[in-house]
């Protein structure tokens, strides 16, 4: 059986590499005589897997001192409910609604305190990201959110939002690590990993210092606490110890493409590649406003349920599978996350043509 083309939103295509290196330690890692999926997670072998993931993302991203990575569980939908439980001092937070993940984490703060909804593109089925540079943001909110990129609706954030001196919560799940990034812009930048870095289970928070207090809304558990896992280096209890060392394998094979930098030029020119056809295709064409297309998710339609039913169906036989769009919207949707190889999107752009030449 020889490997697909897998365009998934997440759980997504991983780097081949990285897969047969895994393969290969499954039985013995290094030496220790055991699999990573058998080791204590207080062994100073984990203990070495940890923290060279987490030396290698903070070298990925130019993560400042002065902010603590955190390997939690309960994915990025876990963090809609524990970033208000740990920063909503003032009982009031700043909500930008621009996909459903936005938008469930504005229902989720819902249950703490004042959630404002300072903007939103659901007039458009959030096709667009709306104008973010003079929004009325209460002055005692505690933080802004956002979902910086849309996986269900293929829109990116190129500018920030204009917080107003207001600490900026972004939900990177599905462009992690895509681009550089300015993590001192940001209060907490989090991201469920198993759309663009390693398997489902492990949603990493990197978070300011000085937002991590014992100053919690009353009732919050103790798992629920950032202070509980920063002070004990994501070890408080046992983590989702074989997700963070395949997370630990593609920071290193990130490092070895040339960083982040090198991926943004690659995820470009990938992307540059199916928007282009789209933009010139008579049959096939793309959902969002230009100017706010996501690299990572690309949407499109064919006008037809039937036609697009029909392309999903004879992609998959050619092997080019998870095509099929999110449910609330329909249509298709590539994935293109960094593991998805350029060849991919050549080829499923001469599959789409074919396509488009036979059902004229």
């Amino acid at each position: 059986m020889s490997r697909v083309y897998n365009f998934s939103a997440g759980p997504a295509v991983l780097p081949e590499e990285v897969l047969r290196e895994a393969a290969e330690e499954m039985l013995d890692y290094k030496g220790s005589g055991m699999s990573v999926m058998e080791m204590s997670h207080r062994s100073k072998v984990y203990d070495g897997i940890i923290k060279a993931a987490e030396a290698d993302l903070r070298e990925l991203m130019d993560i400042p001192d002065n902010y603590k990575v955190l390997f939690l569980q309960g994915g990025a939908s876990q963090q809609f409910a524990m970033i208000p439980m740990n920063l909503m001092k003032n009982k009031k937070a700043a909500y930008i609604v621009t996909g459903q993940w936005a938008k469930k984490a504005y229902q989720e703060a819902q249950n703490y305190g004042e959630a404002v909804k300072v903007a939103s593109s659901e007039d458009e089925t959030f096709s667009y990201i709306p104008d973010c540079s003079d929004l009325d943001i209460p002055e005692d909110a505690d933080y802004v959110y956002i979902c910086e990129n849309n996986t269900i609706y293929g829109t990116k954030y190129k500018t920030l939002p204009n917080t107003k001196g207001h600490t900026l919560v972004a939900d990177v799940s599905s462009c992690f690590l895509s681009e550089p990034v300015d993590v001192s812009k940001y209060g907490i930048i989090y991201g469920g990993v198993q759309k663009n870095i390693g398997p489902a289970g492990v949603v990493i928070v990197i978070i300011r210092e000085d937002l991590i207090t014992e100053d919690t809304l009353p009732g919050t558990p103790t798992m629920l606490k950032y202070k509980t896992h920063a002070d004990a280096g994501s070890l408080y209890n046992t983590p989702p110890a074989y997700g963070i060392y395949i997370c630990g394998k593609v920071f290193q094979w990130l490092k070895k493409q040339g960083g982040l930098a090198a991926m943004k030029q690659r995820n470009e020119e990938k992307a540059k590649i199916l928007y282009d056809f789209l933009d010139g295709s008579k049959m096939f064409r793309g959902t969002v406003r230009k100017e706010d297309r996501s690299l990572m998710n690309v949407p499109f339609i064919t006008g037809d349920q039937d036609l697009d039913a029909k392309f999903v169906k004879e992609a998959e036989a050619a092997g080019f599978v998870n095509l099929k769009g999110h449910r609330t919207v329909g249509g298709m949707r590539a994935s293109i996350y960094n593991a998805m190889p350029k060849e991919g999107v050549e080829q499923l752009v001469a599959f789409m043509k074919k396509f488009e030449a036979e059902n004229q």
